[in-house]
């Protein structure tokens, strides 16, 4: 069982029939240990949680990089289908034979100026 004791001692302790008092400056050393841990258990939290946001923001980046060169690719491969689209042999070949047309005569040409 506890008392309260004097100006020197925060608890009186009851032990095997003999009284101890515990000074006040092991329970201010001992909230001071409390404090620094605390603390740096916090400065370790804030260290992993930025260690993890920037491996998460690489994996980002890798993400966007890598969706950025599949839209080149594709990008490529729709400009070499738009020019095989666009080639005059090819024109030429679907309106002779789909749309049965024919090249025109010297005398339907007309120039304009």
């Amino acid at each position: 069982m506890a008392r309260t004791a004097s100006l020197g001692a925060d608890r009186l302790l009851w032990m095997d029939g003999r009284v101890k008092a515990k000074p006040a400056s092991m329970k201010s050393g001992l909230l001071l240990v409390t404090v620094l841990l605390l603390m740096v258990i916090g400065g370790s939290l804030v260290y992993v949680w930025s260690r993890i946001q920037v491996i998460q923001a690489g994996y980002e980046i890798s993400s966007a990089m890598k969706h950025g060169r599949a839209l080149a690719e594709e990008n490529k491969r729709l400009r070499v289908e738009i020019a095989s689209l666009k080639s005059y042999t090819r024109i030429e070949r679907i309106a002779t034979e789909e749309l049965g047309m024919s090249k025109p005569r010297s005398d339907q040409v007309v120039i304009i100026r």
